[in-house]
């Protein structure tokens, strides 16, 4: 079964309890990006953003990602994104539990898209 692709994967409706967590991590992109090729952006003499402004002299100093998840049980809230859980009470003699008392991976999904808007490792609670 192949896990990034949600539609291969059988639906089970399942009893899930997660800890309440709060992340939040920084990360300079530069060293990355300059590794990566992007060099000229960095570069006061070299760059050139004449497409996207008049102004003279333009460069990048920084590049920071800054990511924040927060679950608790109100819901979740990642960043700008919020995303919520919705359970429904049902009687289910073959009801399924998974109780994050251990370390896990989590994902939060773009339902419509499928595409993975954040991924992360949770170790230990608070």
């Amino acid at each position: 079964m192949e896990w990034t692709s949600p539609e291969k994967m059988p639906l089970a409706d399942v009893d899930v309890r997660l800890p309440r967590f709060k992340m939040e991590e920084k990360y300079d992109l530069k060293k990355v990006l300059s590794r990566m090729g992007m060099v000229d952006a960095f570069d006061q003499a070299k760059c050139n953003f004449s497409g996207i402004s008049e102004a003279k002299d333009l460069y990048l100093s920084d590049a920071i990602h800054k990511a924040f998840v927060e679950v608790n049980e109100k819901g979740t809230e990642a960043a700008a994104a919020t995303g919520m859980f919705m359970c429904a009470l049902m009687a289910n003699l073959k009801q399924k539990y998974f109780t994050a008392d251990h370390p896990f991976l989590f994902f939060i999904r773009h339902n419509s898209s499928m595409n993975i808007l954040f991924a992360g490792r949770f170790c230990s609670p608070e």
